[in-house]
């Protein structure tokens, strides 16, 4: 490399304590707060696309009131084994006869219909097929876990000739009383048997 004689831009004044740019010293903690704001950011996307996977592939879950046991073993259960809370299952041949969908106020009675099956949409199908029989469905989604057989659940006594009602338009047989879905007055459980 050319060495260059000294000129008067080598001497630098004694008083000059900056050379070149200068920049402010960066204050303490900014790299944390960028990294709050990209974890936030991230949250919130991570956050909207379970709710836009969860509504896009219809897989709310709700809690279903039997077990798997159960389920397997029957839908029918002594009423000695009724300890829970629950009333065991009633048939349509005892003395409460169906509530007609028309003499049901949708503001006092909520219904609400869940798919007990592996099959997409049935929730969906037998809602449409009670509306139009004049029933109003408040609410639809899937049971947690498979049933076997269509079950129609009233969670007050006063609400069993509109559980009846439901079951017999759903071509179900077992209703019962039960505090499983305390959000609902009559929530019909979709078992593999129910055929749209």
């Amino acid at each position: 490399m050319a060495k260059h004689p000294r000129d008067r831009f080598d001497e630098v004044p004694g008083d000059l304590h900056r050379v070149g740019a200068h920049r402010a010293v960066a204050r303490r903690g900014r790299g944390w707060v960028v990294f709050a704001w990209c974890a936030l950011a991230v949250g919130v996307l991570v956050g909207a696309g379970v709710v836009y996977l969860g509504v896009a592939n219809d897989s709310f879950q709700f809690v279903s009131p039997t077990s798997d046991e159960t389920a397997e073993a029957g839908s029918e259960t002594p009423a000695d084994d009724a300890t829970d809370g629950t009333a065991a299952p009633t048939t349509p041949a005892e003395t409460v006869a169906p509530a007609d969908p028309a003499s049901v106020d949708p503001d006092v009675t909520t219904i609400t219909v869940l798919n007990g099956t592996t099959t997409s949409g049935l929730a969906s199908s037998a809602s449409l097929a009670l509306a139009e029989t004049g029933w109003t469905v408040a609410g639809q989604g899937n049971a947690d876990g498979t049933v076997p057989s269509t079950i129609v659940y009233y969670a007050d006594a006063a609400d069993e000739a509109v559980a009846r009602g439901v079951a017999r338009d759903l071509g179900a047989t077992t209703v019962e009383l039960s505090d499983a879905f305390p959000d609902s007055s009559v929530t019909a459980v979709l078992g593999a048997d129910y055929a749209p």
